[in-house]
């Protein structure tokens, strides 16, 4: 580590979790962040802003103008890019010396098991249950970590997946097929600052997974922006879950679990 990025992360490496060591983890990591939105943005910020070595951006739509009121990653005159490359221009120059990698279409199938295998840890950033359910089967198929938020109106919930852990549920453990309401903030609202308050989490918990520290994994925090109240449940591993189940997962963790580093 040369002197300029000592001088850039000195803040966060006065932190004992994190020392020099721990600032080394995470310049050698890669992160996947699916979704450019409301979550994605300060999500890929703070990560490039701590340091993280590798982003890979993964978002099919273009900048619209009734994102500016939540999604800051992007700005006025970018209106009709693509959000990947709007996003590359922000975090380029917040940290230069982050590898930026853009994927500007939707990855379905084994092009979207083979992204999340490449990564160390996913962010699943989207707005709708059927892409969450897809990126949740490519995690534990590939024992990738994934950090899953999500905001509606002016509630948000953030968890943590470990598929590598024999106690960890995952998305499915949490919602069944059959129990998505399909409700998204273009149709029910959101506030303008709700996104970045969970998608700040969201970062921290990935900067957090990343560094060896404990994380949400098995529990799902909530808020209620209203009343601001916060709850924490806890949310157990379903043995017969039809993705993550015990007689399903088994075979996947020889090849598939993922360690910190």
């Amino acid at each position: 580590m040369d002197d300029q990025a000592l001088l850039r992360y000195s803040r966060q490496i006065l932190l004992p979790q994190v020392s020099i060591e721990g600032q080394e983890r995470l310049a050698a990591a890669h992160v996947l962040i699916i979704g450019l939105g409301g979550l994605g943005s300060p999500v890929a910020m703070y990560l490039a802003a701590a340091g993280v070595g590798q982003l890979t951006l993964v978002d099919f739509d273009t900048v619209d103008l009734s994102n500016l009121q939540r999604q800051i990653i992007h700005t006025s005159d970018r209106i009709g890019q693509p959000k990947v490359h709007s996003a590359r221009q922000t975090l380029e120059g917040i940290n230069p010396t982050v590898r930026i990698h853009c994927i500007d279409q939707a990855l379905e199938g084994a092009a979207l098991e083979d992204a999340v295998r490449e990564a160390d840890l996913v962010m699943d950033c989207t707005d709708n249950f059927a892409t969450r359910f897809t990126v949740n089967r490519a995690s534990v198929a590939t024992g990738t970590p994934l950090v899953s938020a999500a905001v509606i109106r002016m509630e948000g919930q953030i968890t943590v997946f470990e598929p590598g852990n024999p106690d960890s549920p995952c998305y499915q453990c949490l919602y069944g097929e059959g129990e998505e309401t399909g409700e998204t903030c273009s149709e029910t609202g959101v506030l303008a600052s709700l996104p970045g308050v969970m998608g700040t989490l969201q970062a921290t918990e990935a900067l957090k997974w990343l560094v060896g520290l404990p994380t949400l994994r098995g529990r799902l925090l909530l808020l209620d922006a209203m009343g601001m109240e916060w709850r924490s449940i806890r949310v157990p591993k379903d043995p017969g879950c039809p993705i993550c189940g015990s007689k399903v997962q088994d075979p996947l963790l020889p090849s598939g679990e993922k360690g910190r580093g």
